[in-house]
């Protein structure tokens, strides 16, 4: 053997040893491709649709080994709530409770979370299953059948209801609202799970929402002096804004940092195009 390559064969035997972990930890280089909603109209034929509650956390996909975001980054929960999840994909949410979305947030942008005392409080709310084949009808039953073989606590099955008029729609949507919750939303019986957003999934809320990217700030003045007055935000179609209202004093002494993604509620659109009478909503998970 040449001189060098006990060397060579050195180095291979060391990358091998780091191979899986770098496999595991690129695992989700890409976003997985999920269903996304549109907003409600009041106009759909309710007939369509199954309804349930819309849960305030952070969205999540399961596919049979880690759970991810919804743009692919590795969520670190601990070993013994991951073992606990049904062996097929599953689209759900990671939920705390009403009111309780920013601890849920900032528990999965925690380096080594796995070890926080609020894993035994999370719920994995499922309401689908992407790889199921046929229609969301066909997938609820399948899902259905899965929860109903399933013995841990830590998932549970977003149940799904049957609207007759958009009166009894709204009932069920103030219903949520008075117990804390942000909205309901709507699946498409006959629709096939594929990426994007679409009418299949529509989400039912009293005020709409969107998500934009800080690029910079205002500094505060009068009683907000030296703290930050407003977010400069980007639209996704980039057009900025300032965004001034809806933080509380914590929030302006340590605002989002730049490049951060925020979502904020506003109520129509300026003849501008802008959004009218934007509110700070919340920080978007690091994903």
């Amino acid at each position: 053997m040449s001189g060098w390559m006990p060397y060579f064969i050195a180095v291979l035997l060391v990358l091998g040893s780091f191979l899986p972990v770098w496999a595991a930890s690129h695992a989700h280089e890409l976003p997985p491709g999920l269903m996304l909603a549109k907003r409600y109209q009041g106009t759909e034929a309710l007939e369509h649709y199954g309804v349930s509650e819309k849960y305030d956390g952070v969205r999540a996909y399961w596919d049979g080994m880690s759970l991810v975001t919804r743009s692919g980054r590795n969520i670190p929960a601990p070993e013994w709530f991951l073992a606990q999840i049904p062996d097929t994909t599953l689209d759900g949410e990671l939920w705390l409770g009403h009111g309780r979305f920013s601890e849920v947030s900032g528990l999965i942008r925690r380096k080594e979370s796995d070890s926080h005392p609020l894993w035994q409080q999370m719920k994995f709310m499922v309401f689908d299953m992407p790889e199921e084949p046929g229609s969301f009808a066909e997938r609820y039953e399948a899902l259905k059948t899965v929860m109903a073989d399933y013995r841990g606590t830590e998932c549970k099955l977003v149940e799904q209801h049957h609207a007759t008029s958009h009166e009894e729609l709204d009932g069920w949507l103030y219903e949520i609202l008075e117990a804390g919750g942000e909205g309901l939303m709507l699946h498409h019986w006959e629709s096939q799970y594929h990426a994007g957003r679409s009418n299949d999934l529509l989400k039912v809320t009293l005020v709409e929402d969107d998500e934009a990217i800080v690029t910079g700030y205002e500094p505060g003045n009068g009683r907000l002096k030296g703290m930050m007055g407003a977010l400069r935000v980007k639209l996704k179609n980039g057009r900025e804004f300032l965004l001034g209202t809806g933080f509380s004093d914590e929030e302006r002494e340590s605002p989002p940092a730049l490049g951060q993604r925020v979502r904020f509620t506003y109520r129509g659109l300026t003849a501008d195009g802008l959004p009218r009478f934007a509110s700070f909503d919340r920080i978007r998970p690091m994903e």
